[in-house]
């Protein structure tokens, strides 16, 4: 953890993701919410609130050892991925919301996250050791994560031509870097690899599955369309574990490979998990269509 790629490496990277989300961003994702009020509304209720809470439940009830328990709560308390936007996508989601909603959560997440993080290293590691997110290093979350986001914001403003140009080269880059940090210490660590996904393995996917149902099956209940609620049920379902294991390793944050266990086992999890909660929705949606004794409108107005 002491090595210049670490030390260096890390906080470019982490940087360098916030930029890029800033570049691909606009105020009028962000007015884009009116258009879908209540479903944006309990998908972000069931993000910041809902998923800390429930998380806390399945780490107790998994007894967690503190610094894996500490790596779920950072891991709930993280947004919504931009692959929650590609999934939505092919399986019929409502993807201007995910847009929306990717960019508020990830706006949100700098205030809510060193919370719920803090919260819980003061629970879960009650040694004394500064280890959480303590106010010096909130104020690195801020410097690190949001003031990229805003100048990619400003670029994407002001020289739109730049900001198009810019955002592959930018997210190449970023994926190179961390790649290389993840793969340095995933081998460094990589004698307790097998221990920490059978630990926290199950506790991992029970928390994906829940996030996953939770997104859609609220607003679902709430009576939110059925375009929407995928959106909802992807975006709260595929958490950003990138940004999850960059602030757990980075030696400004919180400094712990541990920490990273739960979100890179989550990063494996979520790509299969997704892909058949996708599947099923999609399968479900087209048996309450045309179950027998439904009157299906055809073109042309004729009804069977």
């Amino acid at each position: 953890m002491d090595s210049p790629l670490t030390l260096i490496g890390l906080p470019i990277a982490l940087g360098v993701i916030m930029l890029g989300l800033g570049l691909g961003l606009t105020v009028a994702d962000f007015r884009r919410v009116a258009h879908h009020p209540k479903a944006a509304v309990i998908a972000l209720a069931c993000q910041v609130l809902l998923l800390p809470a429930l998380c806390f439940g399945l780490v107790l009830a998994f007894g967690l050892p503190p610094e894996l328990a500490v790596g779920m709560m950072l891991l709930a308390a993280s947004p919504g991925g931009t692959t929650a936007n590609l999934y939505s996508h092919l399986f019929g989601g409502h993807v201007a919301l995910n847009i929306t909603l990717t960019a508020i959560n990830s706006v949100l997440a700098v205030f809510t996250l060193p919370i719920v993080v803090n919260l819980s290293a003061a629970y879960f590691l009650g040694d004394g050791r500064s280890i959480g997110l303590q106010f010096d290093k909130v104020l690195q979350v801020f410097a690190i994560v949001l003031v990229p986001v805003i100048l990619g914001m400003l670029v994407r403003a002001w020289v739109p031509r730049l900001a198009a140009s810019l955002n592959r080269p930018v997210r190449i880059l970023s994926v190179v870097v961390l790649v290389a940090v993840i793969a340095g210490t995933v081998i460094g660590d990589r004698e307790n690899l097998a221990e920490y996904f059978v630990s926290v393995g199950l506790a991992v996917l029970a928390f994906n599955l829940l996030s996953l149902a939770i997104g859609y099956g609220v607003p679902r209940l709430a009576g939110v369309d059925r375009d929407a609620a995928k959106a909802a049920g992807f975006e709260i379902g595929i958490h950003n574990s990138t940004l999850a294991i960059t602030i757990a390793l980075s030696p400004a944050l919180l400094d712990s490979s541990r920490m990273a266990v739960p979100a890179a086992v989550y990063a494996l999890v979520m790509f299969f998990t997704a892909a058949a909660f996708g599947y099923l929705v999609n399968r479900l949606g087209t048996r309450t269509t045309t179950a027998p004794g439904d009157t299906t409108l055809h073109p042309g107005g004729r009804v069977s």
